[in-house]
């Protein structure tokens, strides 16, 4: 009886491997055929210079030609988005200061523009203006945005109120973290300066967020720094998390 049932499974298991052989066999050579649980040699997970326009044999046009990657590499120019905004995609012209190398990280090697200067060219920044220009008809998606940019990157030290008490300040983690409220003197392009390469005890953001981003979050700031910000008196009251942010990407 145990010689038949092992004959019988023997068979079971030649025959299920059979089957299985020939389903995997398909017409196309380039392909792998069917995969047996792919998933566990293929990661699901979201990886860097990943072509996730073409997965598994399927082709999803509306990534085939989106960015994978976080950024592109130092002083390359993307391809995508608008042609209005090719400005925003060129590399940061402004060079850091000469101590970046040191309190920062920032390398002559890697690409980072180090200047000779103490202060490399934050004075000079204080003439570029935000090329974000705001509009009755964008200027609350463009708000919504930069809160929503600002909460991710930048209330843990800064807090939602732009006053200087995140929780990483308020945990005693950080010291001397700016209140925006008296900063108000300071000049677009020095915050966006900061914010690309960093200052004080804040690292550069360059490496996290686009240019349009930053240039985005400045205009956030702003609001914080007074509630009239803006075109026709935008109120604090109208700018939620819940409008579309959509409309300030495609701006």
């Amino acid at each position: 009886m145990k010689k038949k049932i092992k004959a019988i499974s023997a068979k079971a298991l030649v025959l299920t491997f059979g089957i299985g052989t020939l389903f995997s066999c398909v017409s196309d050579k380039d392909s792998p055929g069917l995969e047996w649980m792919p998933d566990m040699y293929r990661s699901p997970a979201i990886e860097t210079y990943v072509d996730y326009g073409y997965v598994k044999e399927r082709t999803d046009v509306e990534k085939t030609m989106k960015q994978s990657a976080k950024h592109p590499p130092m002083n390359t120019i993307p391809y995508y988005g608008k042609v209005e905004d090719l400005e925003m995609m060129l590399p940061y012209h402004r060079q850091v200061a000469s101590s970046a190398p040191v309190t920062h990280g920032l390398q002559a090697k890697h690409g980072w523009k180090i200047s000779e200067e103490l202060n490399g060219d934050y004075e000079v920044a204080a003439e570029d203006k935000n090329p974000i220009v705001l509009t009755e008809e964008n200027q609350k998606a463009i708000f919504d945005q930069g809160k929503k940019l600002f909460k991710i990157n930048c209330v843990h030290c800064h807090g939602e109120k732009g006053d200087g008490k995140g929780p990483m300040v308020e945990s005693g983690a950080y010291l001397g973290v700016p209140d925006f409220a008296n900063l108000k003197e300071l000049a677009d392009g020095q915050k966006f300066y900061s914010i690309y390469y960093g200052k004080g005890m804040m690292g550069a953001h360059a490496p996290l967020l686009k240019n349009k981003e930053i240039w985005t979050i400045v205009h956030h700031i702003n609001k914080l720094q007074s509630k009239d910000y803006g075109v026709g008196n935008v109120t604090e009251e109208e700018v939620s998390d819940s409008t579309s942010v959509e409309i300030a990407e495609q701006q």
